[in-house]
């Protein structure tokens, strides 16, 4: 049994014939001939519609050897065609396709299957989501101890003299980190040292105690915040730049050339910046402290009507040098750690300018929640040994 339809398509494409078929019950040919264009759809596909619906067999083979010149129409009819099939339940085979046009129909088969992904991933079970953040989380918790092993390793080398770290490097990144910090630090550690005065003389001089000002911000500048505040800043200021400098190199594959000439980019990027971040710190958190005891005295002497040196000399009566060397520390321990987050997320980037921003951005997050971390763990410590 045979019903042959052949159907001639509009003007751009005049020669395009799509022609049913049908063998028996069971089987449905559908021949395409001729010049398939965009835009062109044989009025008979209204007709094999009407075909698949009424009396649906159990294959349809498309046979596409005659077709000539051909762009992406014959993909778009093609597929329409295999969707149909697959709603009436109708096996789908195509004979003669252009190894073109498959290579075409296999991508968007991908893209299909990714964009059907994408809507699974929002249906995904809590506990599956769950487990996924615990895994991603143990990973990233790897890569970071690695990456500290790694530099490490090139520390030691350096003091051992065998490491390709140049000094000017070094004195490049302590002039970005130090010099050139120096106002930005400035106004936030006397805004700082401000709203601490200020919040203090409001319980205080209920009291009639407004000289307690400069034992409050003495203490709190010179043993925390002076610290934190300089950390805080040179992580959104430094470590988002080192993030977004070894990042661009990521992309631009400078990273991978060094490694092709056998030098480390380790010791070559990574070492100088957390060298020149450590030195640089404890300085800036000395400045941080000189600009916060400002601020305050500020306060106590336009407000609060206190004499200056009066104010000079109850904050040397109340902050002792172990308060210096306490936020010293911490100023260590925080140039290490916003360098260390910079320099990991900027050798974590991936190879786009999205994953450039990306990397600051985790790097600044990074960096201010290990400060904050750090904080809390040194302060308990420095309680629990009565410092």
């Amino acid at each position: 049994m045979s019903d042959r339809e052949p159907v001639t398509l509009n003007h751009r494409a005049s020669l395009a014939v799509a022609e049913c078929i049908r063998d028996g019950d069971d089987l449905l040919r559908l021949r395409l001939a001729g010049d398939w264009l965009v835009g062109c759809i044989p009025r008979s596909h209204r007709r094999l519609l009407h075909d698949l619906a009424v009396k649906p067999p159990t294959r349809l083979i498309l046979c596409a050897a005659d077709v000539g010149r051909w762009d992406s129409g014959l993909i778009t009819y093609v597929l329409k065609v295999r969707k149909v099939c697959e709603q009436q339940g109708v096996g789908f085979t195509t004979e003669g396709l252009a190894a073109g046009a498959q290579r075409l129909l296999r991508l968007a088969d991908v893209a299909m299957e990714q964009h059907a992904a994408a809507g699974r991933v929002l249906r995904v079970p809590f506990l599956e989501r769950l487990g996924g953040q615990a895994l991603a989380c143990w990973h990233h918790g790897v890569e970071m101890v690695g990456f500290l092993g790694e530099v490490s390793v090139a520390f030691v080398r350096l003091l051992s003299g065998r490491a390709r770290c140049r000094s000017s490097d070094v004195l490049t990144v302590m002039l970005n980190c130090g010099a050139r910090a120096l106002p930005i630090v400035s106004l936030i550690s006397v805004l700082v040292g401000l709203i601490l005065a200020f919040v203090g003389a409001v319980q205080l001089s209920l009291f009639g105690a407004q000289i307690y000002v400069a034992s409050l911000v003495g203490i709190a500048v010179v043993r925390v915040m002076g610290a934190v505040m300089a950390g805080i800043i040179m992580a959104g200021r430094t470590g988002a730049a080192f993030a977004a400098e070894l990042g661009t190199m990521q992309v631009n594959e400078e990273i991978d050339a060094l490694r092709t000439l056998g030098i480390d980019p380790i010791e070559f990027l990574v070492l100088p910046r957390v060298l020149g971040m450590v030195l640089m710190m404890p300085l800036l958190c000395l400045y941080a402290d000189m600009m916060g005891i400002l601020g305050g005295l500020l306060v106590g002497v336009f407000m609060l009507d206190l004499n200056v040196m009066e104010y000079l000399e109850m904050t040397k009566k109340a902050v002792k040098l172990s308060y210096f060397w306490i936020g010293l520390f911490h100023s260590a321990v925080f140039g290490v750690l916003v360098a260390f987050a910079g320099c990991l997320r900027g050798m974590q980037c991936g190879r786009s300018a999205s994953a450039v921003g990306a990397a600051a951005t985790s790097a600044v997050v990074t960096g201010i929640v290990s400060i904050i971390a750090a904080t809390a763990v040194i302060t308990v410590i420095c309680n629990v040994l009565g410092i």
